[in-house]
């Protein structure tokens, strides 16, 4: 499968996912438009720069998510390999927030 086919079929089974979990998600199916307030999924509030790749750029993959997030929406990477599970990569400012809402902080 070439890289192009591989990510298609990443963003769409990702894009699944959240539907079959009761979120809307849309994918960008914009070919090669990606970039600025152009996420590859979009979800309420979270910019998804997904990667399906066996040797993952790390580093400059969050990069683009934070460039292309722009300050509108909090930066996500959704990444995996081959036969091993997705994994959500993120600023700790921005899990924290994720998190506070979830479990609000100890009053005591």
């Amino acid at each position: 499968m070439n890289s192009k086919r591989k990510g298609d079929a990443g963003e769409r089974e990702l894009a699944e996912y959240f539907r079959s979990h009761g979120y809307g998600s849309t994918r960008n199916r914009q070919m090669y438009i990606g970039g600025m307030g152009n996420p590859d999924i979009a979800l309420g509030g979270l910019h998804c720069e997904i990667k399906r790749t066996e040797s993952l750029r790390f580093h400059e993959s969050l990069a683009q998510a934070i460039r292309d997030a722009n300050g509108k929406a909090k930066p996500t990477l959704i990444h995996r390999r081959n036969r091993s599970p997705w994994t959500v990569t993120m600023l700790l400012t921005d899990w924290i927030d994720l998190y506070r809402a979830w479990r609000p902080p100890d009053t005591s």
